[in-house]
């Protein structure tokens, strides 16, 4: 059984930064995704923000993010990571990890495994 546990949400002002972690157990798998969802809406609406291969490395982001979002893989500690740079009000949501065998970027249907989500609030 794959579990991912998400923590370092929370709220920064415009232009900080946050890192975000996200503990991963299991081997079913070979890509973890970020998604962002506003409260209460379904999964299935979740939008891709950054996703690592784990064999790989390789890593591919959502043009929203690009050049401000960082996303790594720490192997001894089974813990994936998303810094987050520049932040901005827009990028507020909740954010998900997720683990799957995907065939696009960030289609959520294509992924198996969720955390419970961690908030980040960015005011301006």
């Amino acid at each position: 059984e794959v579990q991912l546990v998400e923590s370092g949400g929370g709220l920064v002002q415009a232009g900080g930064s946050l890192r975000l972690s996200c503990a991963v157990s299991g081997f079913d798998f070979t890509d973890i995704c970020w998604f962002r969802q506003a409260p209460g809406k379904e999964r299935e609406r979740g939008l891709g923000v950054a996703r690592i291969t784990v064999r790989s490395g390789r890593t591919i982001y959502a043009d929203s993010v690009k050049g401000r979002f960082t996303i790594s893989l720490d192997s001894a500690r089974n813990t994936v990571y998303l810094q987050m740079n520049s932040l901005k009000p827009e990028d507020t949501d909740v954010y998900y990890c997720a683990a799957g065998r995907p065939t696009h970027f960030a289609e959520p249907l294509e992924y198996d495994y969720w955390g419970q989500g961690t908030q980040v609030t960015v005011s301006s």
